[in-house]
């Protein structure tokens, strides 16, 4: 007769591995004998061998008892249903495999390519990284709303961020990232944005015009003001010199119509 010690010796595995199938019902305890002790036969070292078995081969442990108490036509069934279902999990491990290999460079984290390309790109033109983090906050937040948009989107601010007018106009908002509301550089600022935007407007060749846009729901593109004006301290103060010169917005920038 064995101690529970050497029954988990003999089968290979660990004393708790034992008591752990006792809890489950997989292998019955036995009595006590008169010194206080479990003593296990030779059954008990078969039994557990078995179980070990089909728990390594990756059976799950609510179907053990079934396959130990299985006939041949049976067992083979539940086999090949348990086979079905591991390379289901190899299958799907296999996706979060190469999920998270992409994400190996921080912005693939729910963004598609188009954006982490863009993302890539502003790094490569010596883009503040403030700038980018905002940049890269704002593409999650359309990402998640309109994913289908987002090729569209970014085939635009592609077009954009090569413009050089625009990308100069761009990396100084960008060095502005840490000034506050009276910084001496904000109106000048203002002044060569509303320029590009009234260039933009009569037709001249930069900022891609509004109607190439897909449609961007006011809720969002509230949330992306949001984003902008909680991201700048000056960015408050921007926007209000951009409607002193006819402009209202930062994500949809529109003209000011006069009062009638």
């Amino acid at each position: 007769m064995l101690t529970i010690g050497q029954l988990a010796a003999y089968a290979g595995v660990t004393v708790r591995t034992v008591r752990h199938y006792h809890s489950k019902g997989l292998l019955p305890e036995p009595q006590r004998d008169a010194s206080g002790y479990r003593r296990y036969d030779a059954a008990a070292v078969v039994a557990l061998v078995r179980i070990r078995v089909l728990a390594e081969a990756g059976v799950p442990l609510s179907r053990v008892q079934q396959l130990l108490a299985a006939g041949d036509e049976e067992f083979a069934a539940a086999v090949a249903d348990i086979d079905r279902r591991l390379r289901a999990e190899i299958r799907e491990r296999e996706r979060h495999r190469v999920r998270i290999a992409s994400l190996a460079a921080g912005d693939s984290l729910a963004l598609p390519p188009e954006a982490v390309a863009y993302l890539r790109r502003m790094r490569e033109l010596g883009f503040r990284d403030r700038l980018v983090e905002v940049e890269r906050d704002s593409w999650i937040l359309i990402a998640a709303q309109m994913p289908d948009e987002v090729p569209a989107l970014m085939a635009i601010k592609q077009q954009q961020i090569e413009d050089p007018v625009l990308r100069r106009l761009y990396l100084d908002i960008g060095d502005l990232v840490d000034c506050g509301p009276d910084d001496p550089r904000l109106p000048e600022l203002a002044d060569r944005v509303a320029a590009f935007i009234e260039a933009a407007a009569a037709g001249a060749e930069g900022l891609a015009d509004h109607d190439d846009y897909p449609p961007v729901s006011p809720a969002l593109i509230q949330l992306l003001d949001t984003t902008f004006l909680e991201s700048f301290p000056c960015a408050a103060r921007l926007l209000d010199l951009l409607e002193e010169r006819g402009w209202t917005g930062w994500t949809d920038i529109r003209r000011i119509e006069p009062a009638v």
